[in-house]
């Protein structure tokens, strides 16, 4: 399984390459149809196809003059499978932080701010004159 999953990976490390598994996830096309939609040569897709076929992600039929491309769901599978072990592990991990950030917020108190701990010794001295009653 490491080594179809390291070649899955790779295949759909490429953004054409997933926009081609893309499209044939709606159905079967041409590699025409596949084309179409990208600026690029015909041999070009055709090195895309190729991979993707060694992946193991599509097939490629022969329907008279046709080649009709056709998506291979189980590598995906096999990556979906893989990413599962890894979500799991991340749900937990998030579940964690969120209870210990909820008890982080409950242990926290409103701060009193004490005025004379922010004031200059000017003011604290002015302050304390007009509590005793200016003489």
């Amino acid at each position: 399984m490491p080594t179809e999953l390291s070649s899955t990976f790779s295949a759909l490390a490429d953004p054409t390459r997933r926009a081609i598994l893309a499209r044939l996830a709606l159905g079967e096309a041409t590699v025409l149809q596949l084309a179409e939609p990208f600026d690029m040569s015909m041999p070009a897709v055709s090195k895309h196809l190729k991979v993707l076929e060694r992946a193991g992600l599509i097939v490629r039929g022969r329907d008279a003059q046709r080649r009709p491309c056709r998506l291979q769901p189980g590598p995906l599978k096999d990556v979906a499978a893989f990413a599962e072990l890894y979500r799991r592990h991340w749900e937990e991990s998030f579940d964690r932080l969120g209870e210990y950030l909820e008890t982080m917020k409950r242990r926290k108190k409103p701060r009193t701010v004490n005025p004379d701990s922010v004031a200059s010794p000017s003011t604290r001295h002015l302050t304390k004159t007009m509590k005793r009653g200016v003489r």
